[in-house]
């Protein structure tokens, strides 16, 4: 089995990548190659080592031939400009998120219509396609049934990429499935230009000795999900069958990832339970209006079962997700309380 996965340099494609080296097969079936495409690759990074690993480096258009110049099995499309990139630079996001999706679905069907094999496209696609609408609000608790109105350019890019999945997925072009993300934390190493960065931020930085601002108001309600079920969400989503029944993939439509449902300020109480105080006072809220708009028009609370029917489950609380982030990541933990000592996976 050849996988192929765009932005495999990146936060979650470095851990994805880190999962299949680790599991050496998907689904049960071994992995003879792992192609990691990304514009930068980092010359140390500890997976180049493994003689799985094969780099295409470059932008992703351009290197499509390069991708393709053997059958690929099963391709994880993260590659993407993030929200406040598309927000501040509307033809960026056009063309780093629509176009070279649009472009890799391309080189998918072309491959199929050469006779080479059928593959399976998992995209990422993000909870930022939903946006609460003044003309239709949306309820309380999301579903995949619930309408997308996203409220951000990165969140229009990502319904419409959703949408030409399904579409060529629909027509027997590939095997295409969408995994919706929540927004990810704690994620490790610098912030990013996601307007969803802070939620990382104001737990990294503080267990870091660092100051972090927290850009909206601590009663904001949010979605989230740690690395680790990202991660899991994104590799069972790609190896599930076709079918009806529970741990089937079934029909086009998108999987909302498990939610962990939380308010800013829980998550703040968090780090002043788990580090202490003077940790915990690192943080500053000071609202930035473009930022709550981004994120506050993003649900909060979501129903699971289409994922609980691939085995998939939300983090346990938001504690553990801290907890797994200092065990994983210790190097960047410099303040802390006794009370993190034994912390166990989340």
């Amino acid at each position: 089995m050849r996988i192929v996965i765009t932005g495999g340099f990146g936060f979650l494609g470095r851990k994805v990548a880190e999962a299949l080296l680790q599991r050496r097969t998907l689904g049960g079936t071994p992995v003879d190659r792992l192609v990691l495409a990304d514009r930068f690759v980092p010359e140390d990074s500890p997976v180049l080592a493994d003689p799985l690993v094969e780099v295409v480096c470059g932008d992703l258009v351009e290197r499509l031939d390069e991708v393709f110049a053997e059958p690929v099995d099963v391709l994880i499309h993260l590659a993407a400009a993030v929200s406040a990139e598309c927000e501040a630079d509307f033809d960026l996001g056009m063309s780093a998120n629509l176009d070279t999706t649009r472009a890799l679905l391309e080189a998918a069907r072309a491959q199929a219509a050469a006779g080479g094999p059928l593959p399976r496209v998992v995209f990422a696609s993000s909870v930022a396609v939903y946006g609460s609408d003044a003309a239709l609000p949306l309820p309380a608790v999301v579903s995949e049934s619930t309408l997308p109105t996203p409220r951000s350019s990165y969140g229009v890019q990502k319904r419409i990429c959703e949408q030409l999945v399904a579409e060529y997925s629909r027509r027997g072009f590939l095997d295409g499935r969408v995994a919706r993300l929540m927004t990810v934390s704690v994620r490790p190493g610098k912030p990013n230009a996601a307007a969803s960065g802070f939620l990382s931020g104001i737990v990294r930085e503080p267990l870091a000795g660092l100051p972090a601002v927290c850009p909206v108001s601590p009663d904001l309600r949010v979605a989230l999900a740690s690395p680790r079920r990202t991660v899991d969400g994104i590799l069972r989503i790609a190896e599930a069958e076709r079918g009806s029944g529970p741990g089937h993939f079934e029909g086009e439509l998108p999987v909302n990832l498990p939610a962990l449902t939380v308010t800013v300020a829980e998550m703040l109480d968090t780090v002043r339970r788990v580090a202490g105080d003077a940790v915990a006072e690192l943080v500053t809220v000071e609202p930035d209006p473009s930022v709550e708009a981004i994120v506050g028009s993003w649900p909060a609370a979501f129903d699971n079962a289409r994922a609980a029917a691939l085995g998939l489950t939300p983090d346990d609380s938001f504690e553990a997700v801290v907890r797994a982030y200092v065990e994983d990541h210790p190097e960047a933990v410099t303040a802390l309380a006794p009370t993190a000592a034994g912390s166990g996976r989340a």
